[in-house]
């Protein structure tokens, strides 16, 4: 049986142990000590991603990643009633560290029941968080696993992520000319000015139920009395449809047309870059139909459906290995105001106990 006290215990220690993206090591180092007590032997790849192994056939691969959003260092989880959050002061960590938690107490508990399970290959990312980064630039030939089950969904257990966007990250950076403000400002020509209109042009938030578009930062300038001779912003947008994609992509390059006919003697430099593709994984899909039916095994009700969210699934799946994503019970991620429900980190256990149980 689940042990409610260690689950929470564990995942408490582990969200206190800062892991913002880049700066995973300790993280990694963490479970290491706890998988190797665990009977699994560790390795790492040249990007530092880590893997934990062991004997046995055709393994399912668990995947979680170790990296957390800022600000995400000196968390203080609070266990109040059935929820675990921070002092309000940082993120919780939740995401990804909840699912974490529940992979390892179920290995726990299963190991003390002496009981029998299929093989499992242990595969923790970093710097998810970024664009996928440590996914991407995994060593795939120490993959052993042919499937995967990702827990890195929001919600509980029963929220299983069936399709995923392509996810389109720009870059814009403007360089005017400086002038005084008050003496001479008709010398000058204002990157911050040059900037706003460009992003004016562009739709701002969701387009439709597959689609979002979002300038996230924009920064500029000097002193309050120079005319900004340097500004830049940054952006992104995802969808599900390649021909919504190409139009957000002609929409964005069309407003940075204009903007250089506009503003001659400014210079106007933009970065567009995929940093994942969508999938669709259909509900008859062998994964899917793994999970949902372990999820009916433990009396938990399926939700199928897409998210607007990207996870280490979607370069799982284009790289080959047929990958679905589950709920870990975290709510509000990248927030504040992030928490964990108790009863749902219970369930998530639960199913990962089942799923490894299952023949």
């Amino acid at each position: 049986m689940i042990d409610k006290d260690r689950l929470i215990a564990t995942f408490c220690d582990i969200v206190q142990v800062d892991s913002p993206s880049g700066e995973e090591e300790a993280m990694a180092q963490d479970l290491i000590t706890r998988l190797t007590a665990l009977g699994f032997v560790t390795s790492r790849d040249a990007h530092g991603n880590l893997f934990a192994s062991e004997e046995g056939s055709n393994p399912l691969m668990l995947s979680a990643h170790l990296d957390t959003v800022d600000p995400g260092r000196g968390i203080k989880p609070q266990v109040v009633g059935d929820i675990i959050q921070s002092d309000g002061t940082t993120i919780l960590g939740g995401d990804c560290k909840a699912g974490i938690a529940a992979v390892l107490e179920a290995l726990e508990v299963i190991k003390e029941d002496g009981a029998s399970r299929i093989p499992v290959q242990l595969i923790f990312t970093r710097g998810e968080e970024i664009g996928l980064v440590g996914a991407r630039n995994l060593d795939y030939s120490m993959v052993q696993a042919k499937h995967a089950v990702v827990f890195d969904g929001n919600g509980p257990v029963s929220m299983v992520t069936t399709a995923s966007p392509t996810y389109i990250r720009f870059d814009v950076r403007i360089t005017g000319r400086a002038a005084h403000a008050g003496v001479e400002p008709e010398l000058g020509l204002s990157a911050i000015k040059i900037a706003a209109d460009i992003i004016g042009q562009l739709p701002q938030g969701r387009l439709d139920d597959e689609t979002t578009i979002n300038v996230g930062s924009i920064s500029g300038g000097s002193v309050r009395n120079t005319v900004p001779e340097e500004a830049m912003f940054s952006g992104e947008f995802r969808s599900r449809s390649t021909e919504t994609l190409d139009l957000l992509r002609l929409q964005i390059t069309n407003a940075l047309d204009a903007a250089r006919k506009q503003y001659t003697d400014a210079k106007i430099v933009e970065d567009l870059n995929v940093d994942f593709h969508t999938y669709t994984l259909p509900n008859d899909h062998e994964m899917v139909q793994r999970a949902t039916n372990v999820l009916g095994d433990i009396d938990l009700t399926p939700h199928l459906g897409p998210t607007g969210g990207g996870t280490d699934a979607n370069v799982f799946n284009r790289s080959g290995i047929p990958a679905v994503v589950v709920g870990m019970s975290t709510n509000l991620m990248h927030t504040n105001r992030e928490y964990v429900n108790i009863p749902d980190l219970l369930d998530t256990a639960r199913f990962c106990q089942a799923l490894l149980l299952s023949r």
